[in-house]
């Protein structure tokens, strides 16, 4: 029989009494194996915790909720990560304060006297988020991942392909053109861009194309000499020569008025700016990297964007996928904002609720990484409890997922069909046009159009 199989798992009970109900565990536990050590204070259960990994506690509470100061909450708060079970009286349930102690500390409960089955699902559910949990305790801390790449967090399929594309592309000077959702988290790709680079030690700059006033955007991108206009009382440096030597990110480069965009073609194209003003051309050697959440070609084709600058930015193309299609990401960017939300704040850490979980995986996310950022910081500032539970996280109310429309299902189909054929046959493209019946042109259209990656 396989070892996993036979595991035993480590249980500790908490119990503030000596009477036969430890015996009772025991005796329900041990038959689905688990190994029960019994404690009767906190002291006892904090050294047993600091010795042994553990994943659940089982608390009686009869005695234990007019015992919290003596150390319970403490324990409770110091190890987050694991879950605790109460054990309570059917009467207490009606209580208020006991209600309002269990909903903020324990991920489940279970009535006295027990009953075998219950106390059985109760343990292998908790012993399951436990796991899930504690991957990312093990895996991630705070301190590992720069800011910059925190939108970037996951092990989606979508977001593999995401990081081996912008691995890829630091390793030259290329234009990239980023496309996909606001909120997606393309500054933050950009800014991976330029830190895994060789201008990493120049300046990263990011320009907002859309926040840009329409009569001063050239000054703003390419500076001004003094005098060149009201109110140009001296020479300022701009955007792009600040950013001489490193990447220049311009965000929401669809906004971009036309006649700036001849400018920045001239730039990109001869390597020189010219400050509004002045007559001099100035060399400047940056790495651009646009953004944007419209679809360019639609803007070419409308005239509303030049079509020789949609080429020249178009050479690396990068697409970032919505929250909603990112699978269980949202759950390992939720903790990991958690944990880095609350040590910013000062706040002592926070822990979702299952409930929370399943409301966070259900969601559909129209505000994507950035939605998800405010719901969190909104929920740990606001919630006087130390698990966040939908209601904190306002995804109780909503209003019900619109049905997606019939060319977004497809589209969805159509990724997901190609992803798996490209992870079925290691990205073999001969191979995977040929499980999905199509020719290797047409799957290399498609593999371009969802952004993925063939190698």
């Amino acid at each position: 029989m396989n070892s996993k199989i036979m595991e035993r798992r480590q249980l500790i009970y908490l119990s503030f009494r000596e009477d036969d109900t430890a015996s009772e565990v025991e005796r329900i536990a041990s038959s689905f194996m688990w190994n029960v050590k019994a404690v009767h204070n906190c002291d006892q259960l904090l050294r047993a915790l600091k010795l042994t990994p553990i994943k659940v506690v089982l608390v009686d509470l009869r005695d234990g909720f007019s015992k919290l100061n003596t150390g319970l909450v403490r324990a409770i708060q110091k190890y987050p990560h694991i879950q605790w079970i109460g054990l309570i009286e059917p009467q207490s349930a009606v209580n208020p304060a006991y209600a309002a102690f269990l909903h903020s500390y324990f991920f489940d409960f279970c009535f006295l006297p027990l009953e075998s089955q219950r106390l059985f699902f109760s343990l292998g559910h908790a012993w399951t988020m436990a796991r899930v949990a504690n991957i990312h305790i093990d895996t991630m801390s705070t301190e590992s991942v720069p800011h910059s790449e925190e939108g970037l967090i996951g092990n989606s399929l979508v977001m593999k392909t995401v990081r081996g594309h912008l691995k890829r592309y630091a390793q030259n000077d290329l234009p990239v053109l980023i496309t996909g959702p606001t909120g997606t988290g393309k500054e933050m790709a950009a800014r991976y861009l330029h830190q895994h680079s060789n201008r990493k030690d120049k300046p990263f700059v990011a320009v907002n194309c859309g926040a840009l006033t329409q009569s001063l955007v050239q000054s703003e991108l390419f500076g001004h000499e003094k005098g060149a206009f009201t109110g140009a009382h001296q020479r300022k440096i701009g955007r792009v020569e600040s950013a001489d030597g490193g990447t220049l990110m311009l965000d929401e480069i669809g906004d971009l008025p036309l006649e700036t965009q001849v400018s920045l073609l001239r730039s990109l194209q001869e390597g020189v700016i010219e400050r509004v003003g002045g007559d001099k051309s100035i060399p400047v050697n940056v790495r651009i990297v646009a953004a944007t959440h419209v679809d360019l070609e639609q803007s070419v084709a409308k005239g509303r964007f030049r079509e020789d600058l949609y080429f020249r930015l178009n050479v690396l193309r990068l697409v970032m996928p919505p929250l909603a299609e990112r699978g269980s990401d949202v759950v390992d960017l939720a903790q990991y904002f958690i944990r880095r939300f609350t040590q910013d704040l000062g706040l002592e850490h926070k822990v979702l609720c299952p409930a929370a979980l399943a409301a966070l995986s259900a969601y559909s996310w129209p505000g994507n990484v950035r939605e998800l950022m405010n719901r969190l910081k909104r929920a740990i500032v606001l919630s006087d409890r130390q698990a966040i539970g939908p209601d904190n996280l306002e995804l109780t109310a909503l209003e019900p997922t619109p049905l997606p429309s019939l060319a977004q299902t497809r589209e969805k189909a159509e990724l997901h069909a190609l992803s798996r054929a490209l992870v079925t046959t290691n990205s073999n493209v001969t191979e995977a046009a040929e499980m999905l019946g199509i020719s290797r042109v047409s799957m290399h259209r498609l593999i371009n159009k969802h952004g993925l990656s063939a190698s």
